[in-house]
């Protein structure tokens, strides 16, 4: 669409499941915790591997913009194409009016997708919620299991299957 010129990349909306999504609006808790992520990932990925924020993730039907992904590769390695779910290890979302959104369709989008790990950022309840075994491609696309991080709690942030360090939920809230 963007590329056809009938929507500008500015544009306010993700594709979802096949439906132009609008944004939700970002409030400055929600850019904090974005950022405190953000950099914290950076600060433990090892080489191979890098952080986008904001950006595009390419599924069958979908093409999401994670408030944070952790995605293989070097910058470079995409100049003509998004991520895909090959491509990533792990997807952020943070939510505050977004909860219901996240717990839903995003959460639905990247299972189908084979997203390893889906966390939300669940602001109001001042958790991390983790999501992970994704069903893939299934009637109703689900994460086999979800574990809720209190504020005390360390978050183990996994890539391929391999836990690479743990971070403190109480340094990722605002």
């Amino acid at each position: 669409i963007a590329e056809h010129g009938i929507l500008d990349d500015d544009a306010p909306v993700e594709l979802l499941e096949g439906w132009l999504v609008r944004k939700m609006t970002k409030h400055p808790p929600h850019t904090l915790t974005s950022g405190l992520v953000r950099r914290a990932l950076e600060r433990l990925l090892p080489a191979g591997w890098h952080v986008k924020a904001q950006e595009p993730i390419t599924t069958l039907e979908s093409e999401p913009e994670p408030d944070v992904s952790v995605v293989r590769g070097d910058l470079r390695d995409y100049p003509d194409r998004h991520p895909g779910p090959q491509d990533v290890a792990l997807v952020i979302e943070v939510a505050d009016s977004s909860l219901q959104r996240d717990r839903g369709t995003k959460k639905r989008v990247y299972a189908r997708a084979g997203i390893p790990v889906y966390w939300i950022a669940n602001l109001p309840e001042r958790c991390f919620e983790v999501y992970t075994q994704p069903s893939g491609p299934a009637r109703r696309p689900e994460y086999g299991r979800q574990q809720v991080y209190g504020p005390e709690e360390e978050i183990p942030v996994v890539l391929d299957g391999q836990e690479i360090g743990r971070l403190l939920v109480r340094d990722l809230l605002p």
